[in-house]
């Protein structure tokens, strides 16, 4: 779980846009970000785990 300082950092509009950073709207990560769900790759396997996503087949788990 990231800092919520970091998250509220993040939420701002950058002076730049190359400053902009995306981060996960579950857990607030940063690193691994898919676009399509914008979440980190973490949370978006758990949601295809749990079945909230369509179109994903169950991992070896």
């Amino acid at each position: 779980m990231a800092r919520k300082a970091l998250i509220v950092k993040a939420l701002k509009t950058p002076k730049y846009s190359t400053r902009l950073v995306r981060r996960c709207k579950v857990c607030g990560r940063k690193g691994g970000y898919l676009r399509y769900f914008d979440m980190c790759r973490i949370c978006t396997r758990e949601a295809a785990n749990d079945g909230l996503l369509n179109g994903f087949f169950k991992s070896s788990n």
